[in-house]
């Protein structure tokens, strides 16, 4: 007989998922009893830093991950987590334990109570089959669902003595399938999007994560640089899908409505590629867009293409897009766009280190091709001034703005990408909402850097006080923190760093490494 359980695993080997990521209750331990020697279970200490290493492990991957939590509790302490991955489109089949089908209706401790709605509206699809026979073309379904345009998370909620029962017909028909999506631009709309553009007087590109999880990235550069295009990153932009090198990048976009249309004075045409038009923060009202400007998105989410407050939305393959775009253009006589000022270099202080100077050192000794995880959420502006980042994959930030996603997904971003060097740049408040990271990085000998930026307050709240005149409000400080022995704790080797000199050794050491390392970087003076 095959069993629910034997016919799940062959699902999930045919598919690729062979690395859990998890933190299992009883209710997980039926689905994990006898776990193949072919897959691998990567344990996490609290199920936010589980979906944080996912989220970082199938974004640099370009798959699936697969998560395994804890029932209703599991799933609770993992919402904001599912936040962030539902923002950055993040593929994620998250699994969570159910207690035995004749325990849910009495709600007997650790039953999932109506565990469909639970993780809503942060999941694709979620579903608890109605029979145990139903719950292999339940993973099925996930899995492909999960990964289709747009990819997101979704979540499968299954009773533990389902695992045992007796798979049904015609199961063996469900490992190998494959499903694909076609989303090419059709020749109408790729024919009148090119003559717009080679019409427009000023145009300007805007580019989302959707390019660099799309693979788009050189394809974005040819476009740019046919019709002499400056490019703009997305508000808030979770990864980089431009070279911060290339002549023609302008820098980040504010999240604000007014912010934006400033910036996009002197433009008639408004190319947004991948992003959501807009992903406002700060309350700054204002007109949408300069008179006589156009705005036209490509994006591969109808959520997105459907709430955007103007312009025209296509939806589409973003890589197969821009190709298009890039070959069905014409060049332009048009001088190409002035290279935005290079940052001065940026002077020690007396007792720390300003977060210029940090970034300076950080593009001096970190190699090309280093990719940056970012949870210092008061230098975002600084870091993409500053910061060199030029390859494919290279950024990786909150989609959601949720704390606790830098620390666990650099693990999962350097678990997935061994043959590069990850350093996760995260502020003192950040790291502790998923300081449990550190346990993972140092048991699995995942060699992530850590650079905390020690300031000892929430800047990003300081910041936002002063825009919204919030006076005297508490809980702003994070005094007394050693991240020092906080990591050594975890077994992660720690140093403190408040000269160049220190962090410059330190990042010497950490890189010349095999192993996680924490350096500790003061940036306040004390």
């Amino acid at each position: 007989m095959t069993t629910v359980h034997q016919a799940s695993y062959e699902i999930l080997r045919e598919q690729g998922l062979t690395t859990f990521f998890g933190n299992p209750g009883s209710n997980e331990l039926p689905f994990l009893k006898d776990f193949p020697e072919d897959f691998r279970y990567i344990l996490g200490l609290q199920e936010a830093v589980v979906v944080g290493m996912a989220d970082g492990y199938a974004q640099a991957t370009g798959r699936p991950g697969f998560v395994n939590l804890h029932s209703a509790a599991g799933t609770g302490n993992a919402m904001g987590a599912l936040a962030n991955a539902w923002n950055s489109h993040t593929p994620l089949i998250v699994t969570a334990g159910q207690q035995v089908r004749a325990m849910i209706g009495v709600e007997a401790l650790l039953a999932n109570v109506d565990a469909t709605s639970l993780p809503r509206p942060l999941v694709k699809w979620s579903c608890e089959p109605s029979c145990a026979q139903e719950v292999p073309l339940a993973l099925t379904r996930a899995i492909h669902m999960a990964a289709a345009p747009a990819p997101g998370p979704v979540y499968v909620s299954i009773p533990y003595d389902d695992w045992s029962k007796e798979a049904g017909p015609g199961v063996e028909h469900l490992a190998k399938r494959k499903v694909r999506t076609a989303g090419a631009l059709p020749e109408q709309t790729l024919a009148e999007l090119a003559a717009a553009l080679n019409a427009a007087r000023n145009p300007v590109l805007v580019l989302g994560p959707d390019v660099d999880a799309s693979h788009a990235n050189g394809y974005a550069v040819a476009l740019a640089e046919k019709l002499a295009m400056p490019v703009w990153m997305a508000p808030s932009a979770p990864r980089c899908s431009f070279p911060t090198t290339h002549s023609h990048f302008s820098g980040i976009l504010p999240a604000s409505i007014a912010g934006i249309s400033r910036l996009m004075e002197g433009h008639d045409l408004v190319l947004v590629v991948g992003a959501p038009v807009f992903r406002y923060h700060q309350y700054e009202p204002g007109d949408y867009l300069p008179a006589d400007c156009r705005l036209v998105s490509i994006t591969c989410d109808i959520n997105e293409a459907t709430r955007a407050p103007m312009g025209d939305a296509i939806v589409a393959d973003i890589a197969l897009s821009l190709r298009a775009l890039s070959e069905r253009t014409s060049q332009s006589s048009r001088a190409a766009p002035s290279p935005r000022p290079a940052p001065a270099p940026a002077a020690d202080v007396e007792g720390a280190l300003s977060p210029e100077r940090v970034f300076d050192i950080l593009n001096d000794l970190a190699p090309r091709d280093a990719i940056y995880v970012n949870e210092a959420t008061s230098t975002i502006n600084t870091l993409w001034q500053r910061l060199r980042m030029s390859e494919q994959g290279s950024y990786y930030f909150a989609a959601a703005g949720g704390l606790g996603f830098g620390l666990p997904a650099a693990v999962g971003v350097q678990l997935a990408q061994p043959e590069r060097r990850v350093i996760g740049i995260i502020g003192d408040g950040s790291a502790n909402y998923g300081i449990q990271g550190l346990w993972t990085a140092a048991q699995y000998n995942i060699p992530a850097i850590f650079i905390i930026m020690k300031n000892g307050t929430y800047g990003a709240l300081r910041w936002f006080a002063g825009v919204l005149q919030a006076e005297n409000v508490p809980g702003l400080d994070v005094p007394d923190l050693d991240f020092c022995a906080l990591a050594r704790g975890y077994g992660v080797e720690a140093v403190n760093a408040n000269s160049s000199e220190s962090l410059t050794t330190a990042l010497r050491q950490a890189l010349a490494s095999n192993k996680p390392m924490l350096i500790e970087v003061d940036t306040r003076a004390a």
